[in-house]
């Protein structure tokens, strides 16, 4: 082999080592047997700074790693044992539920718990919620007349909003919108509403912003997204033509979410973790949420800074949280299945 060959061969191997090596810290960098881990389904925009500011105010180094609160879960429970997560930080409450129901959560203090309403953390005490948001019905108001809007979520597969709406089957909010379907209404009926959209040209998005966007610039009329996109979309531009339409009498398209933590039953910081989780609801987080994300704060007594319903008035059917990630997967299956597709 000449010099040349072999210069390139030991470059490709020092490469595959750097991502075998990648791969094994979760994605994380400078990872050490020091550092606090956090799996985070939330985007950095949304959490990193939150997560940076207690880093500096404690002094415990943390390594993050990002991606879809389903998958991350998921991993986790690949991972086994050997996982390095610490927290479990979670866009969505099915995915939480899910790794409680797999036995991977700890269980938290009465400290950390007590600092949320009861109706927003786990009743066995191994998850905390941190902020809440609606998912709603956002619609163009140059398109859409409001005698137009439906009274149910269930409306929307009727031949009047053929191909004029949007969702994000891959999105967490969505997949934990369909879980409270099935355990509301079973899944029979559950398959035929998403079989229904699929076959009334439901248009598909990659996330809420793609779909609150398409909204704004009238690719489709409305769209099924939490309500804080439309709030922060309004916030940079007021001219936006897009409103929230809450659903009325409890119905489930006016499902009510929280964004929540958990610490994971192998974490190697314990202590820290729950640290980390007391910061996020002590009252600049909380702050943080209602200013920056435009969402629910649910602690410290903080309210949000836009006009918001009350989150004590909204009519939410009454689904448990944490079941809705009890069938995870089945509920990926079906909506893959119905030809909207999911990753």
């Amino acid at each position: 082999m000449n010099s040349a060959r072999r210069g390139v061969l030991v470059m490709a191997l020092g490469l595959l080592a750097a991502l075998v090596a990648g791969f094994g810290a979760a994605g994380c960098t400078g990872s050490s047997g020091d550092t606090l881990t956090v799996y985070s389904g939330r985007t950095e925009n949304l959490i990193g700074p939150l997560l940076d500011d207690f880093a500096q105010e404690t002094g415990i180094d943390i390594d993050v790693r990002y991606g879809q609160s389903a998958d991350l879960a998921l991993l986790i429970e690949s991972e086994g044992d050997r996982s390095p997560a610490d927290v479990f930080i979670s866009q969505s409450p099915g995915a939480l539920g899910f790794l409680e129901a797999d036995g991977r959560l700890s269980e938290l203090s009465p400290e950390t718990l007590d600092l949320v309403d009861e109706q927003f953390r786990d009743p066995d005490g191994e998850w905390v919620g941190l902020s809440a948001r609606v998912r709603v019905l956002v619609y163009n108001t140059d398109a859409v007349n409001e005698d137009e809007l439906p009274e149910s979520v269930f409306d929307l597969v009727n031949e009047e909003y053929a191909g004029r709406v949007g969702v994000a089957p891959e999105n967490g909010s969505f997949q934990d919108f369909v879980s409270g379907m099935r355990e509301t209404v079973g899944d029979d009926e559950t398959s035929a509403w998403l079989e229904g959209m699929a076959d009334n040209g439901t248009q598909t998005y990659a996330n809420n912003t793609a779909i609150l966007e398409a909204v704004a610039r009238g690719e489709v009329d409305m769209g099924l997204v939490n309500h804080y996109y439309n709030e922060r979309a309004k916030a940079e531009n007021p001219d936006t033509p897009t409103e929230n339409y809450f659903f009325p009498g409890g119905d489930l398209g006016t499902l009510v979410l929280v964004t929540g933590a958990g610490i994971v039953d192998t974490a190697p910081h314990p202590d820290d973790a729950e640290e980390l989780l007391a910061f996020l609801l002590n009252e600049e987080s909380q702050q943080f949420f209602a200013a920056e994300t435009f969402e629910y704060p649910l602690a410290a007594g903080v309210e949000p800074t836009v006009d918001l319903p009350p989150l004590a008035g909204i009519d939410t059917p009454p689904v448990t949280l944490g079941a809705l990630g009890g069938d995870l997967a089945v509920t990926r299956d079906m909506i893959s299945d119905s030809g909207l597709g999911a990753g």
